[in-house]
Order: C-alpha cells, then structure tokens, then sequence
C-alpha cells in the first residue's frame, strides 16, 4: 500500500546516486554494496536516487535491503519511470548491453503512457520493499516528448495531487528538452546530468534560468563527467560522457585543474563545488561505488573554495563570469 499525505519536500544539498549500485561498468558484490550503503547511512546521507533501468533492478534491490527496517521519516528516496523491465528468459544467460554487469533476464521497454508509469511504479515499491517514493522521475525521454510531456507528466501530478509523493520532475542528460519541460509543463524539479559542470556550462543559457523563473528545483548530477573531473590530475584516457575525453576536453580540464592547484583546491572538491553556487541548483547528486568514496565525497565538499578561484576560472574563460 503506497502511503499518503505526504509532508512537503525538503531536499538536502547531497544525494546519493544509485547507479553503481547496480553493477555500472562492473561488478560490485553484495558485500561491498551493503557496506557502501551502510557508510552512507552512517556518515548521515538522506537521500538516495535510484531507478529501474540501474542494473536491470538490481540497485532498486540493494537501496531496499539496506534501508528495510530503518526510519522512512527521517530519509528521501526517488526513483525513474518510462523504462518498464520485462522478463526475457531468452536472454538471462547473456549480459546486460547497456552499460550494467548483470545478466540480461529482463529488457528495457519505453512506456510513458498512464499504465506502464503506474506499473513501473508499483513494480518499483516490490523491489525496493518500501511503501512509497518521496520523487518520481520521468527517465530520458528526449525521444518521447509528445508521450512523456502529456500522459507521462499528467499522470505523474495524479500522483502528486492525490499525496501519492512529495514531487515530481524529470531526468536528462541535455539541457534543451529539459527547459521545455521547465517552461511547459507542471513538474517540481528536473535532474540535469552532466550539463552544469566545470566542464559544461550548457545549462546555465536557458535551463537554469527558466527553472528559477518557474519555480523548479534543479538537481546537478554527474558532476564529475563520468571521470574526468574525479582525479586532481587528468589522465590522457580518461572519459566525459561515458565515452574516451577528446584531447581538447582534456586540455580545457588540465587547465582547469592547474587553476584549481594554484587555489590549493582539488580539482574534485571544485567539481562538487560548482553547481553549489547556482540558486537555481537545489542539492547535488553523487554516485559512489565504495564505502570509502563516501567520506572522500563528504571530505571534498566540505573543503573550503576561495572565491579567487572562481573569479581566476571566469578570467581565463573557463567558467562564465
């Protein structure tokens, strides 16, 4: 039974992102999942983003078994719809081909219709074993505006309005469509993934100020650009969006980084500290893959950036002024 009447929704600065939970790029065992959760809850994270898509369910399963039996009250939970999870005993002995190391006994299925986003939801309570979402996204629909900003969007405010859950919003990796759901549509908050970074300002043209007139809270995710920002120095292999780094985007982030030293800041503290600055920006949403990059995140938030570092970046063109 999903729970109703709901309090209102106050996000805290950092969240949790989930998708290492479910075995992105590579295995992570039980053991090392539950203890990365268990760190977090420690160290005092209340809010933790999951979704369907993550590992085929798996990190839907693991969020859920480490929070069974704590104080829902006192914790945040949002997780995605649109992408519906089908059996496909076909393939179970296969891999997953979309970047998760699980076995491929499910499929991935586009539904942003009023029946499958409340299947998925329904779909999502039984794995996670919890009775509600405190925020439900609409998950990369950049090819289904039509489905995803009509059916999808009215059915997610039933939700809303009936208490079902605190918010709802949508989550992208592009800006563009994003703005047109900002500007269109009557959602709570959008999760932009990788456009307002160090290394990407495309957010800040349009999106971060069209939320900000229409009231819509702004999570800053992937921060890091899938490793290009997460080191003090930046190799020649790393990656930016989930692909090898051109040597142009290494180059602009070397230069970024040297700033940073200049500072006496690393380059990932900077990158957390970013998207912090924005008032449109209302938390950040980090995703870690071992306990350890718990404390490491919180350290690097709490280390102190001068403003001189900022106003250096803008300078040289690296940041907007």
């Amino acid at each position: 039974m999903i729970s109703a009447g709901l309090p209102a929704l106050d996000l805290p600065p950092i969240g949790f992102g989930g998708a290492p939970l479910g075995n992105l790029f590579h295995a992570v065992s039980a053991t090392d999942s539950g203890a990365l959760l268990d760190r977090a809850l420690g160290a005092g994270l209340r809010y933790f983003d999951t979704a369907p898509h993550y590992g085929l369910g798996l990190s839907e399963r693991r969020l859920g078994a480490a929070l069974a039996g704590r104080d829902r009250s006192q914790l945040l939970v949002s997780t995605k719809v649109g992408r519906v999870l089908d059996p496909s005993p076909a393939t179970a002995s296969k891999r997953d081909g979309d970047g998760f190391d699980v076995p491929a006994a499910w499929r991935r299925r586009r539904d942003y219709s009023r029946d499958g986003i409340l299947r998925s939801v329904e779909h999502s309570l039984i794995r996670t074993g919890l009775d509600r979402f405190d925020v439900l996204f609409l998950h990369d629909p950049d090819e289904h505006w039509e489905a995803a900003s009509t059916t999808g969007v009215a059915t997610l405010a039933e939700l809303r309005d009936e208490g079902v859950v605190r918010a709802i919003g949508v989550g992208m990796n592009q800006a563009e469509l994003l703005t047109r759901f900002v500007r269109e549509t009557d959602i709570d908050l959008v999760m932009v993934a990788g456009r307002y970074t160090l290394a990407d300002q495309t957010a800040e043209r349009e999106l971060l100020p069209a939320a900000q007139e229409r009231g819509v809270g702004v999570l800053a995710v992937g921060v890091y650009n899938s490793g290009l920002l997460a080191r003090d120095r930046v190799p020649d292999d790393t990656t930016f969006d989930y692909a090898a780094a051109s040597p142009e985007v290494v180059a602009r982030a070397r230069a970024i980084a040297a700033v940073c030293e200049r500072h006496g800041v690393s380059l990932p503290a900077a990158a957390l500290a970013f998207p912090r600055r924005h008032p449109a920006v209302t938390s950040i949403v980090v995703g870690m893959q071992a306990a350890t990059q718990v404390d490491e995140t919180l350290e690097r938030l709490s280390a102190p950036v001068p403003e001189d570092l900022w106003q250096e970046l803008a300078a040289e063109g690296l940041i907007s002024g």
